[in-house]
């Protein structure tokens, strides 16, 4: 099946067969193939771990029929299945900023073999865990002497604006950027950063104010004729390369002040530390008694229980939360202890959509893969009713996620559903505990339940029922 996002660029695409991917190419980006790995770059760029391995699919029988039965004129090469696949808008600020190093690294070091990169698309990496790899073998091409880099306007708007939205502003990318898709343009940043900023930063100047206003110029005299640039030397650009790393090796967020899930796990009123306890050693025992692949962890705020998962034999886990600066935590925690935990954004009630071209080009969060398991703990309250969703849709809609997992019912005696209530009516007469089990095992068998204090917070562990999502 092609990949329904592998369209733009002509010189092949990206298709898949029973779990395997392949890349079919023409003949120039074959040549272009041979020339990476002919050249050393290859060799250098996997040894590095930058980028995703490619080579000549195999010539057994089989293969061979399926590529002819995609394409009898294309060269093809197969790719390692990356386990999950992510967007820029679903990255918080330091996997994008990874990604944009990245970058950066592959077309310096691809300079240094005599190959360049044809473009800048922020699509072009992915995260195995937190560590970023570039995955389009298609976009090294030749260097020529004097050439621009044609992907430097690319490059700013989906990496380096993006970065800059928080790191001057205080404002996160990702809604922006999932409503954009192309990254965030360089005239709306050049508006949102304000006069005087514009001209104070050299790299703020290079990269965002002056090919602001060249824009505006082109656009204000359409028939002018374009004057033939000069030639660029291999150093300048290469400079130009390194001077874009140093300034984005240096953004950091903006402080705008603690947020409360990042501080969730000191400062929670709901829990002793006794409780805590129990609760961690509830999801310990649930992945030591099952044989899970990967986990989703739906509200993992800083990583506490998808870390307690992958210490108990879960091999990766994908954590979803909407709190930015607790996934800042979480990031820290992956890296910190070498986790295969990758943190992204994700609003629960208003997950990724399918959309792009034909509304497929950029897949919907849960149809790009499935879970072995979930663990959904304090999440379920906050969309019952933080988000008036009904109860028994926010369990069918968790229960669909994976066939077992762990959700934690949270009564609305806890004081955090009454700080919820402090300043709306109460208008859920169909929250409760009984209720939440009704709901639950219309689709699940309860196979453990835990009070972690007598009417208080309770664990369900539950397993799908056949027939199930």
């Amino acid at each position: 099946m092609r990949d329904p996002g592998s369209f733009r660029d002509p010189s092949g695409y990206v298709f898949t067969h029973a779990g395997r991917v392949f890349r079919a190419v023409e003949d120039e980006a074959y040549r272009n193939f041979l020339l990476l790995k002919s050249s050393g770059a290859y060799d250098a760029l996997m040894e590095r771990g930058w980028i995703v391995a490619a080579e000549e699919a195999s010539s057994d029988e089989a293969t061979q029929t399926l590529i002819h039965a995609e394409s009898d004129r294309l060269k093809v090469l197969e790719h390692p299945r990356v386990p999950f696949i992510s967007y820029p808008y679903e990255w918080p600020f330091e996997l994008l900023k990874r990604a944009a190093l990245l970058h950066l690294d592959v077309h310096l070091l691809a300079l240094d073999f005599g190959l360049t990169l044809s473009d800048a698309t922020a699509y072009n990496i992915q995260f195995i865990g937190i560590r970023p790899v570039f995955i389009d073998i298609s976009s090294f091409v030749p260097y020529r002497d004097g050439d621009y880099w044609d992907g430097h306007r690319q490059f700013v708007e989906q990496f380096a604006n993006p970065l800059l939205m928080r790191a001057l502003l205080g404002v996160a990318h990702n809604a922006w950027y999932r409503g954009a898709l192309e990254g965030i343009p360089t005239a709306d940043m050049a508006a949102l950063i304000g006069w005087p900023k514009r001209w104070l930063s050299p790299d703020v100047l290079t990269n965002i104010t002056l090919p602001d206003r060249f824009q505006r110029r082109a656009r204000r005299e359409p028939n002018q004729p374009s004057r033939q640039p000069k030639p660029l030397p291999k150093a300048a650009l290469q400079m130009m390369l390194r001077r874009l790393r140093r300034w984005i090796s240096n953004l950091a967020p903006k402080d705008v002040g603690p947020t409360e899930w990042q501080q969730y796990e000191r400062g929670n009123l709901s829990y002793s530390n006794t409780e805590e306890s129990r609760k961690e050693k509830f999801v310990s025992c649930f992945a030591q008694n099952n044989t899970l692949a990967c986990a989703w962890d739906i509200g993992c705020n800083t990583g506490r229980y998808s870390q307690a998962l992958l210490q108990n034999r879960v091999r990766s886990v994908i954590g979803f939360d909407a709190d930015l600066n607790a996934l800042d935590v979480a990031v820290a925690r992956a890296t910190a202890d070498n986790l295969d935990f990758l943190p992204l954004f994700s609003d629960a009630a208003n997950p990724s959509p399918g959309q792009g071209w034909a509304e497929t080009e950029r897949s919907g969060l849960h149809s790009r893969s499935r879970a072995d398991a979930v663990i959904a703990l304090a999440i379920v309250h906050h969309l019952a009713i933080g988000r008036n969703i009904p109860l028994p849709s926010v369990l069918d809609w968790l229960v669909g996620l994976a066939p077992r997992g762990v959700i934690e019912f949270v009564p609305k005696s806890d004081p955090m559903i009454q700080r919820m209530l402090r300043l709306r009516r109460d208008i859920f007469d169909g929250y409760d505990g009984e209720q939440f089990e009704r709901a639950l095992t219309r689709h699940a068998a309860i196979v453990r339940r835990l009070e972690l204090t007598p009417g208080g917070r309770t664990l369900y562990e539950f397993a799908r029922q056949a027939g199930g999502d």
